[in-house]
């Protein structure tokens, strides 16, 4: 027994020392940098603050780019941290900058780099047309410092301070005089048909001393800037105050020469903890206060839903009850008459468990990934844990997928098991990965930063066949194990005339519309959250799960409170038993509606412009439709 105890001691202190010199397992809060000044320098405090900076994206376009695309100053000796899977898949392409500090010392127009555009070279009109291009679609910066971002904040309305996670490289004067995005908020940008380049960025980072704490150093808490645009014409001596604004003339008919600037300030702020130090941008979300509206909003609706379905169960169940205790009661009546019937095999038996096998891996995955992500295990900080944790999840769970679908097909008395297995494992995925790798030829025809590489490919396809595959075969080899055929009636019970809203056709189309309205608010805050890739990164305007910990909450009440898992007893009680398909499909049509609003917000909210962000956007639409279609589908018959 010493020996056990000493060997699981050593293991849990091995693991624990793996997990915390792992920089893949980095938990916030857990490993915070210390940052001193060049002469006290260690290896346990660094001296020099690397901004890193991230792929670029638009409200406008679903196509993100990576930083070095737009001719920017690029690092002499460019660094690329390494990314995981997720960050792969999200489309992040982070490397290192020019943009250095030394820690606490003061920075006053600093030239970067110069870029000079000549008239008659074919490289230099391709390259400012892109930036152009960029300018036009309010491309967006995503800087990075100590693994924060660096935030634009301004004041709104209300006497309000927005702090947005980004800020554009530029904006645009039309030919009509409309100043467009960004050039609103100076009056000099005012020249027609004019590109404004923001060339100069002053940036203010604030830290947290360690003197009082009794640690070594300094710790950062927040960095945010503030973009201008100024024309320097030397690069050596650039004063970067006053003067006119940076302009590049819709037509290219003179050289351009753009001189990239910055300023840096260190303010210490010993009353902002280190743990803490996201909140500055949590609080100047305008969504915060609404989240709790569109967490009562569900709450009303699952509530009224409940109390209508125990309201007709109750009254049912009494009636059949009372009717029972009858002492002249001889015939069945109500649901138990179709007794015999109730499990017969429906028609596309296969089809059927084939969906619920899937459905239940989509739902134990999202279960799981929702609980580490409330736990805080997966924050916006550890970037691309989320869709990292989904993937590995997703092919981990391929057992219960095949279990459930081969239980099910073996009930409805089927015998084409190895038809039934390879579908479990290939069908849905199948049609997920082929939409995914259309999407990633578009992606990568446009040259975008977020198509995939062949190697990542490769890699996600040798995890569909090399594990999720093999583990679907061994659900199944269970499933066909345990389940047992259950005894029908030799003869199907006729089924009586059904009224207009007990046929199937309306009561699949009404009943997806409650449900929906669960979700639709927070809906709206997810398409809002305006990412790279529609979808692929719903809580990237989400700091801290602001938008995952409301979505859990909204989905738990749609799993506990859902009534159509009762669809089964409403059915028979008209006499009808052929639930199986129509419980599934009750619930699944939400999903109809969730594509319906997905195509009304697409015409009038986003402002996207080109067919191939048009063809992206609904591609990774139907992926989403897809998966909430067998999400839902799977709570009706589970």
């Amino acid at each position: 027994m010493k020996r056990r105890i000493h060997f699981g001691s050593v293991l849990v202190y091995s693991l624990v020392w793996y997990l915390c010199s792992c920089s893949a397992f980095y938990l916030p809060g857990l490993a915070p940098v210390s940052f001193c000044e060049e002469d006290q320098g260690g290896e346990d405090c660094q001296t020099v603050i690397q901004l890193f900076v991230n792929r670029l994206d638009s409200v406008e376009s679903v196509l993100p780019y990576e930083y070095d695309v737009f001719d920017f100053c690029k690092d002499a000796k460019e660094k690329r941290p390494s990314e995981n899977l997720g960050q792969v898949l999200f489309g992040e392409r982070i490397e290192s900058s020019p943009y250095k500090f030394n820690f606490k010392q003061n920075v006053k127009c600093k030239a970067v780099c110069k870029k000079d555009y000549k008239k008659g070279d074919q490289d230099d009109v391709t390259k400012l047309d892109f930036l152009k291009m960029g300018m036009q679609l309010n491309y967006q910066h995503h800087w990075i410092i100590d693994n924060m971002p660096v935030t634009w904040c301004y004041d709104v309305e209300d006497g309000q301070k927005y702090c947005n996670p980004g800020f554009p490289i530029g904006c645009l004067v039309t030919a009509d005089g409309r100043a467009k995005d960004a050039c609103v908020i100076n009056s000099e940008f005012n020249k027609k048909n004019t590109f404004y380049v923001f060339n100069h960025v002053d940036i203010k980072i604030t830290f947290h001393s360690g003197a009082s704490e009794g640690w070594r150093g300094a710790r950062l808490v927040a960095a945010t800037l503030e973009p201008k645009s100024i024309k320097n014409t030397d690069e050596n001596n650039p004063t970067c105050e006053g003067g006119s604004p940076m302009e590049v003339p819709g037509e290219f008919d003179n050289d351009v020469s753009i001189i990239y600037t910055y300023s840096v300030t260190f303010e210490q702020n010993d009353d902002i903890k280190w743990a803490s130090r996201w909140d500055y941008i949590l609080v100047s979300m305008p969504h915060t206060n609404i989240q709790w509206f569109s967490i009562m909003n569900s709450l009303v609706i699952v509530l009224f839903l409940s109390g209508m379905v125990a309201m007709i169960m109750l009254r049912t169940l009494h009636k059949d009850i009372a009717r029972y205790n009858q002492e002249d009661a001889q015939e069945e009546s109500g649901w138990k008459q179709v007794h015999g019937d109730v499990f017969r095999p429906p028609r596309k038996g296969m089809l059927l468990s084939v969906f619920l096998g899937q459905g239940t891996q989509i739902f134990i995955m999202t279960f799981i990934t929702l609980f580490l992500a409330c736990l805080g295990f997966l924050s916006p900080a550890n970037r691309g844990a989320l869709m990292t944790c989904a993937v590995v999840l997703w092919v981990l769970l391929g057992t219960p997928a095949g279990y459930v679908s081969a239980r099910l097909y073996k009930t409805f008395g089927g015998e084409k098991w190895k038809t039934n297995v390879l579908l479990t494992a290939l069908l849905c995925p199948g049609i997920v990965f082929a939409d995914f790798f259309l999407m990633n030829l578009i992606l990568w025809v446009e040259g975008s930063s977020a198509a995939i590489p062949f190697g990542t490919l490769v890699a996600i396809l040798a995890l569909w066949f090399g594990i999720s595959v093999p583990l679907t075969f061994v659900g199944a080899y269970f499933g066909f194990k345990k389940a047992q055929p259950v005894r029908t009636n030799q003869i199907p019970r006729q089924i009586p005339e059904q009224s207009f809203f007990t046929k199937p056709i309306p009561g699949i189309v009404m009943g997806g519309i409650l449900p929906f309205g669960c979700i639709f608010i927070q809906l709206f805050f997810i398409l809002n959250s305006r990412p790279a890739i529609p979808w692929t990164k719903s809580y990237a305007n989400a700091i801290l799960h602001r938008e995952i910990k409301s979505t859990s909450i909204q989905l738990f009440m749609f799993w506990f409170f859902n009534p159509h898992p009762n669809m089964p007893f409403f059915v028979t009680c008209v006499q009808d038993y052929h639930w199986w398909w129509r419980s599934f499909l009750t619930s699944g049509f939400t999903a109809v509606y969730l594509f319906i609003y997905a195509v009304h917000y697409f015409f009038s909210k986003l402002q996207i412009i080109g067919a191939a962000s048009t063809i992206l956007y609904f591609g990774y639409t139907m992926i989403m439709v897809l998966i909430f279609f067998l999400f839902t589908g799977e709570l009706s018959d589970a």
